[in-house]
């Protein structure tokens, strides 16, 4: 995963009215926080942070924080980012601090490859899950979790426990989770008839 950086203002004042106000300024009121450390607010451009969760990886991304005083060069991760229910724009980010030596826990995408036996043969994909929770060392999270449709015949499913983890990391999501499934009747046509 690679490394991105963010520029943070800090706040001295919290509340309803100071986040209204960074919000109509182009910012996003912000929270740094992790082990060994008080919490402290800050503030981000939207524009700039929206730049840096978009694409593969999303809010996976490591951050190092730049300005800020004793935050700047710090390591941190998106912990909890709340959005804007209508439009999807960010509202609320919450960076937790790291430390690249100690593993973490994050969800994944699940990305489907190649094309499904069951759905040549007249199924429908059911994707239950499109993330999975793994743990890693920072620098080893991965962008998504690929998961090999191409033998998945009509009535089968793949399930968490069945996945491959990428290289140095853990899938810690419930091994009996249903991520994809083909929806369908056996026989196809024949069985409509």
């Amino acid at each position: 995963m690679s490394e991105q950086v963010l520029n943070v203002e800090l706040r001295e004042q919290t509340g309803k009215g100071i986040s209204r106000r960074l919000r109509v300024a182009g910012r996003i009121p912000a929270v740094v926080y992790g082990k060994g450390m008080e919490s402290v607010a800050v503030s981000v451009a939207v524009r700039e942070f929206s730049a840096l969760i978009t694409g593969e990886g999303g809010v996976n991304h490591i951050l190092t924080l730049n300005g800020a005083g004793d935050l700047n060069g710090k390591t941190v991760i998106v912990a909890d980012l709340l959005r804007d229910s209508l439009k999807g724009t960010p509202r609320h980010v919450d960076l937790h601090s790291i430390n690249l030596a100690d593993k973490v826990k994050v969800q994944v995408k699940v990305r489907l490859v190649g094309n499904s036996a069951g759905v040549k043969a007249g199924g429908m994909v059911d994707f239950a899950m499109h993330e999975v929770e793994i743990e890693c060392l920072p620098g080893r999270i991965p962008e998504h979790v690929d998961v090999d449709v191409t033998e998945l015949a009509l009535g089968h499913s793949i399930h968490v426990g069945d996945i491959v983890a990428p290289i140095g990391t853990v899938i810690v999501s419930d091994p009996k989770a249903s991520v994809v499934s083909i929806l369908g009747r056996k026989g196809g046509e024949a069985a409509e008839a």
